[in-house]
């Protein structure tokens, strides 16, 4: 089935900015840590773990460097989760959708 022309040209213009959307998550680069920066975790875009830093200090306590080290996963997670969230309303700010569609 053939769409018309106009929605043709929405369709591509959709598939364009899902892919412009795509390479801008993929740059996201984030820190999160714990426990004053005792362990931190880097992150990408797509929550891929890029790194852990573990300081010394907190390796004698396996169950505090459980909680932080889950405690980083956390901060890093969420900090990946708003910088999508802003790019992603920053590039549909201009479409006219609704208020917290995305």
């Amino acid at each position: 089935m053939k769409m018309p022309g106009n929605m043709q040209s929405m369709m591509a213009q959709a598939q364009k900015m899902q892919q412009k959307m795509q390479e801008e998550i993929a740059l996201i680069r984030v820190e999160g840590s714990a426990g004053g920066g005792m362990v931190t975790v880097k992150m990408d875009g797509h929550k891929n773990v890029t790194g852990v830093k573990i300081e010394a200090e907190v390796t004698s306590d396996v169950e505090m460097l459980q909680d932080l080290v889950l405690a980083a996963f956390h901060d890093a997670t969420h900090k990946v989760d708003e910088e999508t969230k802003q790019k992603m309303s920053g590039m549909l700010g201009g479409l006219g959708l609704p208020p917290g569609m995305f």
